[in-house]
């Protein structure tokens, strides 16, 4: 967050970072917000079963995800989750029957940058399990598993073990 220092407005390079959440430039008073993004985790169940994907690039390449994305502007949490499980593995997904969760804050770190976002849990149950079609780029692979199976170090993010933990409870 350091590595910027120049002001947008007028130029100078005297944009300093608050530490949380915001720049402020002590030239012109110009204040440029870093504001917590909305990103969906989707948990598509099919009985006793879990559907993760494992993820194929930075950040926590090789470690286990739930299928999901950031929220798009002008677009609500539900048309996330549509468009997320579409893009990732080709899952035609009825938003009628997206089951909201939970939420809980976490951190994406990409390229030096820390994200802050607010991660939406939903749940998608489906009949049975199906053939998917993976976007390699982001999803090496897909598996399911029985909650009590899910090793919780093998998780990418901190939000996605913390809801885990406490799902695996219930």
């Amino acid at each position: 967050m350091n590595d910027l220092k120049f002001c947008p407005k007028c130029g100078k390079q005297t944009l300093q970072w608050d530490g949380e959440k915001k720049w402020n430039c002590s030239e012109c008073d110009y204040v440029l917000y870093h504001n917590v993004a909305g990103a969906v985790a989707v948990l598509v169940k099919c009985g006793d079963e879990i559907l993760l994907t494992r993820r194929n690039q930075e950040p926590k390449k090789g470690k286990l995800d739930l299928a999901g994305g950031f929220v798009d502007p002008k677009e609500s949490a539900e048309e996330t989750c549509v468009r997320e499980l579409f893009e990732e593995m080709k899952i035609k997904v009825d938003i009628s029957k997206l089951k909201y969760l939970a939420s809980l804050p976490n951190t994406y770190q990409y390229k030096n940058i820390s994200y802050n976002t607010l991660d939406l849990f939903y749940e998608y149950e489906v009949a049975e399990k199906f053939d998917i079609s993976l976007e390699i780029s982001e999803i090496s692979e897909t598996v399911w598993l029985r909650k009590e199976d899910i090793r919780l170090e093998d998780i990418a993010f901190d939000s996605q073990r913390i809801f885990f933990e406490k799902y695996q409870k219930q």
